[in-house]
């Protein structure tokens, strides 16, 4: 039985604490507002597929996390926050983290996240994930909607290192444990890579999707819109190389197919446009102008889409 803190119990850290809360593990949730309110007065609810999950989990928000739990008192601590809050968390939370050793998963998008976390409390202590194939939200306050496989990619940051670090030991428990509870897992030995490969598909498609206000299958079977799809990807792979990760044509063209067969879903990044929350565009889009403009490289596509969404209503 694992002993888990889900940082952001939003659409997708909500869905995956109750998958694994109904396996039998001990969870503890942050969240903040009506959410976190509607969670501590019944519980969490979530939507999949056909399916409908509800678990009493307790929930806090970071002032109470603080007074109640030390962060060793936990296996791991999973971030599932937008990528905008990845730096106000750290100010938060920072010290708090600093008191202990227990090692920090990002489920979040971009590229960024973990070097802020490896900064903070060290390499040593950084796990880098992502979700792939889900899309999750809350859709009323206490209650999560989340479809698709909700497969997770995991592996140590930046590389995998020495077969004696820790932390391979704690990614096999973790597999397991998450497998047991109906979460796929991928174990990955180079997680960023698996991490630019989904920046491929997340500046493909949310951007674009929060300035037409479109979902993922009418940009990616639109005959002029797909073109664009596909050239702010094209960007992405280019953009890779200022990590040293190199992504090839191949990976570009994997991540279209994949995004072009996965059932139609609202991005996340059109859901916080509709609702008038922050978007991640300087985690995705803007991650990519930067190495691009590091290499001496123009990125067209996404630096127009990223003007447009700056004047739209």
């Amino acid at each position: 039985m694992l002993k888990l803190l889900i940082i952001g119990a939003g659409g997708i850290g909500g869905y995956y604490a109750a998958k694994l809360s109904a396996a039998g593990h001990q969870l503890v949730l942050t969240a903040r507002g009506k959410h976190l309110a509607a969670m501590q007065a019944s519980g969490l609810e979530v939507h999949s597929q056909d399916q409908r999950f509800h678990c009493q989990v307790p929930a806090y928000d970071h002032g109470e996390l603080v007074r109640r739990y030390q962060p060793d008192d936990f296996d791991l601590i999973m971030v599932c926050l937008k990528s905008t809050a990845t730096l106000p968390l750290l100010d938060e939370l920072g010290d708090w983290l600093m008191q202990g050793t227990v090692p920090v998963l990002s489920l979040q998008n971009g590229v960024d996240n973990e070097p802020l976390f490896a900064h903070a409390l060290g390499e040593s202590r950084v796990l880098g994930g992502l979700a792939v194939r889900i899309g999750g939200h809350i859709i009323k306050p206490g209650v999560v909607s989340a479809q698709g496989e909700a497969r997770i990619v995991m592996g140590i940051w930046p590389t995998a290192g020495e077969q004696a670090d820790p932390r391979h030991r704690l990614l096999d428990q973790l597999k397991a444990a998450f497998e047991d509870a109906g979460i796929p897992v991928n174990v990955s030995e180079a997680i960023r890579y698996e991490l630019w490969r989904k920046l491929v598909i997340n500046n493909g498609v949310n951007p674009l999707s929060a300035l037409t206000g479109l979902d993922t299958g009418t940009l990616t079977h639109d005959p002029q819109l797909k073109r664009i799809v596909y050239g702010m990807m094209a960007e992405t792979v280019e953009a890779s190389k200022a990590d040293g990760v190199n992504l090839s044509q191949q990976d570009l063209d994997d991540m279209f197919q994949l995004i072009s067969e996965f059932d139609p879903i609202k991005t996340s990044m059109l859901v916080d446009k509709e609702k008038g929350r922050p978007l991640e565009l300087d985690s995705i889009a803007g991650a990519v102008i930067r190495r691009c403009q590091q290499q001496g490289r123009e990125a067209p596509f996404t630096e127009t889409v990223v003007a447009l969404l700056a004047h739209a209503n």
